[in-house]
Protein backbone atom coordinates (compact mmCIF):
# COMPACT_ATOMS: atom_id res chain seq x y z
CA UNK A 1 0.00 0.00 0.00
CA UNK A 2 1.13 3.52 -0.72
CA UNK A 3 1.15 6.06 2.04
CA UNK A 4 -1.08 9.10 1.65
CA UNK A 5 0.50 12.23 0.29
CA UNK A 6 1.76 14.72 2.83
CA UNK A 7 0.04 18.11 3.19
CA UNK A 8 2.98 19.94 1.54
CA UNK A 9 2.80 17.57 -1.43
CA UNK A 10 -0.94 18.17 -1.75
CA UNK A 11 -0.35 21.93 -1.65
CA UNK A 12 2.24 21.69 -4.42
CA UNK A 13 -0.22 19.81 -6.61
CA UNK A 14 -3.08 22.24 -5.98
CA UNK A 15 -2.60 24.38 -9.15
CA UNK A 16 -2.57 21.31 -11.36
CA UNK A 17 -5.55 19.79 -9.56
CA UNK A 18 -7.61 22.97 -9.90
CA UNK A 19 -7.01 22.95 -13.65
CA UNK A 20 -8.02 19.29 -13.95
CA UNK A 21 -11.12 19.80 -11.80
CA UNK A 22 -12.13 22.74 -13.98
CA UNK A 23 -12.00 20.62 -17.12
CA UNK A 24 -13.83 17.76 -15.39
CA UNK A 25 -16.67 20.04 -14.23
CA UNK A 26 -16.99 21.57 -17.70
CA UNK A 27 -17.10 18.11 -19.30
CA UNK A 28 -19.74 16.90 -16.83
CA UNK A 29 -21.97 19.90 -17.54
CA UNK A 30 -21.60 19.43 -21.29
CA UNK A 31 -22.53 15.74 -21.03
CA UNK A 32 -25.58 16.62 -18.92
CA UNK A 33 -26.58 19.46 -21.23
CA UNK A 34 -26.00 17.86 -24.63
CA UNK A 35 -26.16 14.16 -23.78
CA UNK A 36 -29.89 13.99 -24.41
CA UNK A 37 -29.46 15.56 -27.82
CA UNK A 38 -27.19 12.69 -28.89
CA UNK A 39 -29.63 10.02 -27.73
CA UNK A 40 -31.24 8.03 -30.58
CA UNK A 41 -34.61 9.49 -31.47
CA UNK A 42 -33.75 12.93 -30.11
CA UNK A 43 -35.04 15.94 -31.99
CA UNK A 44 -31.44 17.12 -32.37
CA UNK A 45 -30.11 13.79 -33.58
CA UNK A 46 -29.96 15.13 -37.10
CA UNK A 47 -27.41 17.85 -36.37
CA UNK A 48 -24.89 18.06 -39.18
CA UNK A 49 -21.23 17.22 -38.67
CA UNK A 50 -20.14 20.84 -39.01
CA UNK A 51 -22.47 21.82 -36.17
CA UNK A 52 -20.95 19.31 -33.77
CA UNK A 53 -17.39 20.12 -34.85
CA UNK A 54 -18.00 23.82 -34.30
CA UNK A 55 -19.54 23.14 -30.91
CA UNK A 56 -16.59 21.00 -29.84
CA UNK A 57 -14.13 23.65 -31.01
CA UNK A 58 -15.99 26.32 -29.06
CA UNK A 59 -16.05 24.21 -25.90
CA UNK A 60 -12.39 23.24 -26.20
CA UNK A 61 -11.32 26.88 -26.25
CA UNK A 62 -13.43 27.60 -23.17
CA UNK A 63 -11.97 24.62 -21.32
CA UNK A 64 -8.38 25.57 -22.16
CA UNK A 65 -8.89 29.15 -20.99
CA UNK A 66 -10.65 28.11 -17.78
CA UNK A 67 -7.96 25.54 -16.95
CA UNK A 68 -5.19 28.06 -17.57
CA UNK A 69 -6.83 30.62 -15.29
CA UNK A 70 -7.48 28.04 -12.56
CA UNK A 71 -3.84 26.96 -12.66
CA UNK A 72 -2.77 30.60 -12.46
CA UNK A 73 -4.91 31.26 -9.38
CA UNK A 74 -3.54 28.18 -7.65
CA UNK A 75 0.06 28.99 -8.50
CA UNK A 76 -0.36 32.62 -7.44
CA UNK A 77 -1.68 31.52 -4.07
CA UNK A 78 1.18 29.07 -3.69
CA UNK A 79 3.77 31.75 -4.42
CA UNK A 80 2.27 34.56 -2.34
CA UNK A 81 0.87 32.74 0.67
CA UNK A 82 3.38 29.95 0.94
CA UNK A 83 3.08 26.20 0.98
CA UNK A 84 2.45 26.07 4.74
CA UNK A 85 -0.62 28.27 4.50
CA UNK A 86 -2.15 26.26 1.64
CA UNK A 87 -1.44 23.01 3.49
CA UNK A 88 -3.89 24.11 6.19
CA UNK A 89 -6.83 24.50 3.81
CA UNK A 90 -9.66 22.05 4.41
CA UNK A 91 -10.71 20.03 1.32
CA UNK A 92 -9.89 22.80 -1.16
CA UNK A 93 -10.47 20.58 -4.20
CA UNK A 94 -13.94 19.48 -3.14
CA UNK A 95 -14.97 23.01 -2.28
CA UNK A 96 -13.61 24.36 -5.54
CA UNK A 97 -15.47 21.74 -7.56
CA UNK A 98 -18.73 22.53 -5.76
CA UNK A 99 -18.53 26.30 -6.16
CA UNK A 100 -17.37 26.15 -9.76
CA UNK A 101 -20.14 23.69 -10.61
CA UNK A 102 -22.80 26.04 -9.21
CA UNK A 103 -21.45 29.03 -11.14
CA UNK A 104 -21.22 27.16 -14.43
CA UNK A 105 -24.68 25.60 -14.04
CA UNK A 106 -26.11 29.09 -13.65
CA UNK A 107 -24.29 30.11 -16.82
CA UNK A 108 -25.37 27.11 -18.92
CA UNK A 109 -28.95 26.73 -17.72
CA UNK A 110 -29.96 30.28 -16.72
CA UNK A 111 -27.85 32.96 -18.39
CA UNK A 112 -27.29 31.31 -21.80
CA UNK A 113 -31.00 30.45 -22.34
CA UNK A 114 -31.90 34.01 -21.36
CA UNK A 115 -29.41 35.44 -23.88
CA UNK A 116 -30.65 33.05 -26.55
CA UNK A 117 -34.29 33.89 -25.85
CA UNK A 118 -33.60 37.59 -26.36
CA UNK A 119 -31.56 36.99 -29.50
CA UNK A 120 -28.33 38.20 -27.86
CA UNK A 121 -26.32 34.97 -27.85
CA UNK A 122 -25.26 35.07 -31.54
CA UNK A 123 -24.26 38.73 -31.16
CA UNK A 124 -20.77 39.84 -30.06
CA UNK A 125 -22.16 41.12 -26.77
CA UNK A 126 -23.59 37.72 -25.90
CA UNK A 127 -20.30 35.97 -26.59
CA UNK A 128 -18.44 38.49 -24.46
CA UNK A 129 -20.88 38.00 -21.60
CA UNK A 130 -20.25 34.25 -21.77
CA UNK A 131 -16.50 34.88 -21.71
CA UNK A 132 -16.88 37.17 -18.71
CA UNK A 133 -18.94 34.54 -16.89
CA UNK A 134 -16.28 31.93 -17.56
CA UNK A 135 -13.51 34.12 -16.13
CA UNK A 136 -15.72 35.21 -13.22
CA UNK A 137 -16.63 31.62 -12.42
CA UNK A 138 -12.99 30.60 -12.04
CA UNK A 139 -12.25 33.67 -9.92
CA UNK A 140 -15.23 33.17 -7.59
CA UNK A 141 -14.46 29.48 -7.07
CA UNK A 142 -10.79 30.06 -6.31
CA UNK A 143 -11.58 33.02 -4.06
CA UNK A 144 -14.00 30.99 -1.97
CA UNK A 145 -11.49 28.15 -1.65
CA UNK A 146 -8.34 30.16 -1.01
CA UNK A 147 -9.64 33.07 1.08
CA UNK A 148 -9.32 31.10 4.33
CA UNK A 149 -5.72 30.44 3.50
CA UNK A 150 -4.80 34.09 3.75
CA UNK A 151 -1.14 34.71 4.34
CA UNK A 152 -0.21 34.86 7.97
CA UNK A 153 2.42 37.32 9.28
CA UNK A 154 5.05 34.58 9.61
CA UNK A 155 4.28 32.94 6.26
CA UNK A 156 6.85 33.19 3.49
CA UNK A 157 6.56 32.68 -0.24
CA UNK A 158 7.75 29.44 -1.72
CA UNK A 159 11.44 28.89 -2.05
CA UNK A 160 13.43 26.37 -4.04
CA UNK A 161 14.23 24.37 -0.93
CA UNK A 162 10.58 23.75 -0.11
CA UNK A 163 10.19 21.43 -3.07
CA UNK A 164 12.29 18.81 -1.35
CA UNK A 165 9.85 18.69 1.54
CA UNK A 166 6.87 18.21 -0.77
CA UNK A 167 7.84 14.79 -1.98
CA UNK A 168 8.99 13.32 -5.22
CA UNK A 169 7.97 15.15 -8.37
CA UNK A 170 7.55 18.57 -6.78
CA UNK A 171 9.62 21.38 -8.21
CA UNK A 172 9.86 25.00 -7.13
CA UNK A 173 9.53 26.34 -10.69
CA UNK A 174 7.06 24.99 -13.24
CA UNK A 175 9.59 25.51 -16.00
CA UNK A 176 9.90 27.30 -19.32
CA UNK A 177 7.53 25.01 -21.23
CA UNK A 178 4.71 25.37 -18.68
CA UNK A 179 4.82 29.16 -18.72
CA UNK A 180 4.95 29.21 -22.53
CA UNK A 181 1.93 26.88 -22.52
CA UNK A 182 0.07 29.25 -20.17
CA UNK A 183 0.76 32.27 -22.39
CA UNK A 184 -0.22 30.37 -25.54
CA UNK A 185 -3.41 28.97 -23.99
CA UNK A 186 -4.68 32.38 -22.90
CA UNK A 187 -3.78 34.11 -26.18
CA UNK A 188 -5.16 31.38 -28.47
CA UNK A 189 -8.40 31.15 -26.50
CA UNK A 190 -8.89 34.92 -26.53
CA UNK A 191 -8.27 35.10 -30.28
CA UNK A 192 -10.71 32.30 -31.11
CA UNK A 193 -13.35 33.84 -28.85
CA UNK A 194 -12.97 37.15 -30.66
CA UNK A 195 -13.38 35.41 -34.02
CA UNK A 196 -16.54 33.69 -32.82
CA UNK A 197 -17.88 37.01 -31.51
CA UNK A 198 -17.41 38.75 -34.87
CA UNK A 199 -20.59 38.53 -36.91
CA UNK A 200 -19.05 39.17 -40.38
CA UNK A 201 -17.15 35.89 -40.14
CA UNK A 202 -20.31 33.80 -39.74
CA UNK A 203 -21.09 33.41 -43.43
CA UNK A 204 -17.51 32.53 -44.31
CA UNK A 205 -17.36 30.00 -41.49
CA UNK A 206 -20.62 28.37 -42.58
CA UNK A 207 -19.35 28.11 -46.13
CA UNK A 208 -16.10 26.52 -45.02
CA UNK A 209 -17.93 24.23 -42.60
CA UNK A 210 -19.73 22.54 -45.48
CA UNK A 211 -16.40 21.90 -47.20
CA UNK A 212 -14.12 20.85 -44.33
CA UNK A 213 -15.28 21.39 -40.71
CA UNK A 214 -11.89 20.22 -39.45
CA UNK A 215 -10.11 23.08 -41.25
CA UNK A 216 -12.40 25.78 -39.90
CA UNK A 217 -12.59 24.78 -36.21
CA UNK A 218 -9.55 22.63 -35.39
CA UNK A 219 -6.63 23.79 -37.48
CA UNK A 220 -6.82 27.58 -36.69
CA UNK A 221 -6.71 27.18 -32.87
CA UNK A 222 -3.82 24.73 -33.12
CA UNK A 223 -1.91 27.05 -35.45
CA UNK A 224 -2.50 30.08 -33.22
CA UNK A 225 -1.45 28.10 -30.15
CA UNK A 226 1.75 26.91 -31.86
CA UNK A 227 2.68 30.43 -33.00
CA UNK A 228 2.12 32.01 -29.58
CA UNK A 229 3.90 29.14 -27.84
CA UNK A 230 6.90 29.66 -30.11
CA UNK A 231 6.97 33.39 -29.42
CA UNK A 232 6.58 32.84 -25.66
CA UNK A 233 9.30 30.17 -25.67
CA UNK A 234 11.69 32.59 -27.37
CA UNK A 235 10.66 35.44 -25.06
CA UNK A 236 11.22 33.48 -21.86
CA UNK A 237 14.60 32.37 -23.11
CA UNK A 238 16.89 29.59 -21.91
CA UNK A 239 17.91 29.07 -18.34
CA UNK A 240 16.07 28.11 -15.16
CA UNK A 241 13.15 30.17 -13.92
CA UNK A 242 12.92 31.36 -10.31
CA UNK A 243 10.52 29.84 -7.82
CA UNK A 244 8.09 32.76 -8.23
CA UNK A 245 6.99 32.73 -11.86
CA UNK A 246 4.23 35.35 -11.41
CA UNK A 247 1.53 33.62 -13.49
CA UNK A 248 -0.77 36.61 -13.82
CA UNK A 249 2.04 38.75 -15.16
CA UNK A 250 2.39 36.07 -17.83
CA UNK A 251 -1.37 36.23 -18.47
CA UNK A 252 -1.19 40.02 -18.77
CA UNK A 253 1.71 39.75 -21.21
CA UNK A 254 -0.27 37.25 -23.27
CA UNK A 255 -3.31 39.53 -23.47
CA UNK A 256 -1.18 42.56 -24.33
CA UNK A 257 0.61 40.67 -27.10
CA UNK A 258 -2.74 39.60 -28.53
CA UNK A 259 -4.03 43.20 -28.50
CA UNK A 260 -0.88 44.44 -30.22
CA UNK A 261 -1.14 41.72 -32.89
CA UNK A 262 -4.77 42.64 -33.48
CA UNK A 263 -3.92 46.34 -33.71
CA UNK A 264 -1.03 45.66 -36.06
CA UNK A 265 -3.13 43.54 -38.41
CA UNK A 266 -5.90 46.12 -38.38
CA UNK A 267 -3.42 48.89 -39.23
CA UNK A 268 -1.99 46.87 -42.12
CA UNK A 269 -5.47 46.06 -43.39
CA UNK A 270 -6.63 49.67 -43.28
CA UNK A 271 -3.43 50.84 -44.96
CA UNK A 272 -3.97 48.24 -47.67
CA UNK A 273 -7.50 49.45 -48.26
CA UNK A 274 -6.15 52.96 -48.68
CA UNK A 275 -3.61 51.83 -51.24
CA UNK A 276 -6.10 49.88 -53.33
CA UNK A 277 -7.51 51.93 -56.16
CA UNK A 278 -11.31 52.09 -56.45
CA UNK A 279 -12.43 49.50 -59.01
CA UNK A 280 -15.08 50.00 -61.63
CA UNK A 281 -16.50 46.51 -61.14
CA UNK A 282 -17.52 44.74 -58.00
CA UNK A 283 -15.67 41.57 -59.03
CA UNK A 284 -12.39 43.48 -59.30
CA UNK A 285 -12.97 44.95 -55.86
CA UNK A 286 -13.56 41.50 -54.39
CA UNK A 287 -10.39 40.23 -56.05
CA UNK A 288 -8.33 43.05 -54.56
CA UNK A 289 -9.80 42.34 -51.14
CA UNK A 290 -8.93 38.64 -51.41
CA UNK A 291 -5.35 39.52 -52.37
CA UNK A 292 -5.12 41.84 -49.38
CA UNK A 293 -6.34 39.10 -47.03
CA UNK A 294 -3.83 36.63 -48.48
CA UNK A 295 -1.01 39.14 -47.93
CA UNK A 296 -2.25 39.67 -44.38
CA UNK A 297 -1.78 35.99 -43.45
CA UNK A 298 2.07 35.93 -43.39
CA UNK A 299 2.04 39.35 -41.70
CA UNK A 300 -0.18 37.93 -38.96
CA UNK A 301 2.10 34.91 -38.55
CA UNK A 302 5.17 37.09 -38.19
CA UNK A 303 3.52 39.62 -35.87
CA UNK A 304 2.22 36.88 -33.58
CA UNK A 305 5.64 35.37 -33.03
CA UNK A 306 7.64 38.60 -32.92
CA UNK A 307 5.28 40.66 -30.76
CA UNK A 308 4.72 37.78 -28.33
CA UNK A 309 8.48 37.31 -28.01
CA UNK A 310 9.06 41.02 -27.44
CA UNK A 311 6.25 41.52 -24.92
CA UNK A 312 7.15 38.39 -22.95
CA UNK A 313 10.84 39.32 -22.92
CA UNK A 314 10.28 42.95 -21.88
CA UNK A 315 7.22 42.76 -19.62
CA UNK A 316 7.44 39.28 -18.13
CA UNK A 317 10.91 37.71 -18.19
CA UNK A 318 12.62 40.91 -17.13
CA UNK A 319 10.56 41.05 -13.90
CA UNK A 320 11.23 37.50 -12.69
Amino acid sequence: MTSPASPPANAWRLPRDLALITVAVEAAIVVAHFGGQLWPGSAHEGYALETWVGMVGNLAMAWVLAAALAWSHGRQALEVRGITSLSLLRRPRVRYAGVYLVVRVLDYFVLSPWLYGHGLLPMPGGRLVQLAMLVLGVWVATWVVLRRGARSPDASPIEAGEAGDAGEGATASPGRATMAWLIAAVSASAQIWCVMATAPWDEAMRTLDHVAPFLSWVVPPLCVFALVFWGAWLGIGPGPLPARVRPFRAVAASVLAFVLVLAGCAAVFLAGLGVLEPSQTSMAGVGDLVILLIVLVPIYLALTVLLTRTVVRRLYRAYL
